[in-house]
């Protein structure tokens, strides 16, 4: 006996999987007139075909669980079980009548059950499953205490599998009491202090919690699942104590998987890359077929740069069975197009068919495609891309309008925003990029359009402030208005080094110097931008500060060869 098999009973009863067909949840059945037979009969009734009888009404509550007439299957379940109080027919009638919720009547066969048979297990699972359907936790003492104590054999099992029997329940203290109560007689075993353990953590007990897992160690000091468990605990206070538990432990026991594993995962949540790297290649060369294993140490070593060992993994993982291979795909296509392996990154990008890389997948290889001048190429397979959702198909026009853009093709990239706005038309993405596009058209007042409807969708949007504020500044219009928008911005995005840019751009066109060029150049610190470079070194120019000004904007243009208000500004000051 194991308790696991009330586990899978109680699931079973909960989902109705034991059934022969779903009940249909809607159609009720007719109510026949022979209902009315299925009172019981004295004995003083002969002549009765007692078999005949039996199978008639089994027949008649399997046929009306299928209709989904509950009330009767459990009606005909319930009283052949009085009647024949037979065990086969109890175990089924107390399945028909947990699924009906009437769980008063089942609890009465379950006792009969037990009663005529106390040393059965599944009478006693059947008894205990009902408890916890009911949520009647006093009752599952007795039950659950007969059954553990009926099988020495699988009681480290049996207890172990406690919690997860009661998980369930949502009175996780009542919980725990029915759990230390049950277990204490073999508070010897390190099973029954790890169940206890657990228990009191899922009521938020961690003292208590730490004290019986502790135990559990004592009595099976090599226990690799007890250390996981620990440190489990322990993380609640901080990651730092779990990790060094885990530590000593593996320096005593090093072959233990599970807590190397756990131990690695924490490292990862410190930013400890390094150290979380070399416990992935330890645990990898005990099991080197490992997805588990391959896909995290993948992803690390791109984390860190190693372009190398990143691709080794990748491609191993696919030639396992692990389940996403297209996350496998796509960032095999990432390493490839950042060794400037174009084709190659095409090619992995179009098995990326699904998952949560599938739309920037598309994104990046649209892109590829307008690098290589195949524009109409890179619009044909954004479109005929799978959007599941209104937000998927918003991120593709984006998509559309951004490559556009880079392929100078700017009215177009206008007016498809335009077009999807009518579509979408508070949408927060689709308007800020329609604004921006606007305003490279030379349309402001469109933009203001756009950025006064996204600021009163989202009034706290920093960058539509900020851009708001910027068109003004560059038009030299509405400028203590423009102060105030981006004095706003840097509150909501504090160090942001574009709206610093604007604020200095807004002192710049206001007349203050000074306050201008410590804002600037605080943001060209922060961020050695083209554009922000070009202000700066207007600002410089006209502080008369022309060998400095002449430096910041050389520099830049060597940095930014192709930043046209950069190019505009040294042709105009520098001929």
């Amino acid at each position: 006996m194991q308790i696991k098999f009330l586990v899978a009973a109680v699931s079973l009863a909960l989902c109705g999987a034991t059934f022969a067909a779903e009940p249909a949840p809607a159609k009720p059945a007719p109510k026949p007139a022979y209902k009315r037979s299925l009172a019981p009969r004295t004995a003083s009734q002969g002549g009765e075909d007692v078999l005949g009888r039996a199978v008639y009404q089994a027949l008649l509550g399997d046929f009306a669980l299928r209709e989904g007439d509950l009330e009767l299957a459990a009606s005909a379940w319930g009283d052949l079980a009085l009647r024949t109080r037979d065990p086969q027919v109890l175990a089924r009638a107390i399945e028909v009548l947990g699924f009906a919720r009437k769980y008063d009547m089942a609890t009465e066969l379950a006792d009969l059950w037990v009663q005529l048979e106390p040393e059965s297990v599944k009478a006693r699972q059947a008894r205990s499953a009902l408890a916890v359907q009911a949520s009647r936790l006093d009752e599952l003492a007795p039950q659950i205490s007969a059954l553990l104590a009926q099988d020495a054999q699988a009681l480290p099992a049996n207890l172990l599998h406690l919690n997860r029997l009661l998980s369930r329940h949502t009175d996780k203290n009542a919980v725990q009491k029915l759990v230390d109560r049950v277990t204490q007689p073999y508070a010897h075993l390190p099973e029954a202090r790890y169940t206890m353990a657990q228990a009191a953590a899922n009521a938020g007990d961690d003292l208590r919690a730490q004290q019986e897992i502790s135990q559990a160690l004592l009595l099976r000091s090599d226990w690799d699942q007890a250390a996981v468990l620990r440190a489990q605990i322990m993380a609640r206070q901080g990651n730092r104590p779990a990790i060094e538990g885990l530590q000593a432990f593996l320096g005593a026991h090093p072959e233990a998987r599970e807590a190397r594993l756990t131990l690695a995962r924490l490292l990862i949540t410190e930013k400890r890359y390094d150290e979380s790297r070399l416990q992935f290649e330890r645990l990898l060369q005990g099991a080197p077929d490992s997805h588990e294993l391959l896909y995290p140490l993948a992803m690390l070593s791109l984390q860190q740069g190693d372009a190398a060992q990143s691709r080794r993994l990748l491609q191993r993982l696919l030639e396992t069975d692990f389940p996403d291979k297209s996350a496998v795909h796509y960032f095999l296509g990432q390493l490839d197009e950042e060794a400037k392996q174009s084709e190659a990154a095409l090619a992995h990008y179009a098995q990326v068919q699904s998952g949560e890389q599938y739309l920037t997948a598309r994104t990046r290889a649209a892109l590829l495609l307008q690098k290589q001048g195949q524009v109409d190429e890179a619009r044909t397979l954004l479109q005929r891309s799978t959007a599941a959702t209104p937000v998927e198909q918003v991120q593709l026009l984006l998509a559309e309008s951004l490559l556009l853009r880079e392929a100078n093709r700017t009215e177009e990239a206008w007016q498809l925003l335009e077009a999807s706005l009518l579509k979408h038309p508070d949408n927060p993405e689709l308007l800020y990029e329609a604004a921006l596009m606007a305003e490279r058209q030379g349309k402001p007042e469109v933009l203001e359009k756009h950025l006064e409807r996204l600021l009163k969708l989202k009034p706290d949007h920093a960058h539509a402030l900020n851009a708001l504020a910027y068109s003004w500044a560059e038009r030299n219009i509405r400028l203590k208005e423009a102060e105030k928008l981006v004095a706003k911005a840097l509150r909501l995005a504090p160090g942001d080094a574009y709206i610093m840019d604007s604020q200095g751009w807004v002192f710049f066109r206001q007349g203050r110097l000074k306050e201008s060029l410590a804002v600037l150049q605080k943001a060209y610190e922060i961020k050695r931008d083209g554009e922000i470079a070009a202000h700066l070194g207007e600002l410089l120019w006209q502080m008369e500060r022309k060998d400095e000004a002449r430096r910041i904007l050389l520099e830049a243009a060597r940095e930014h060869p192709d930043n046209d208000v950069l190019s505009a500004l040294i042709k105009k000051l520098l001929p």
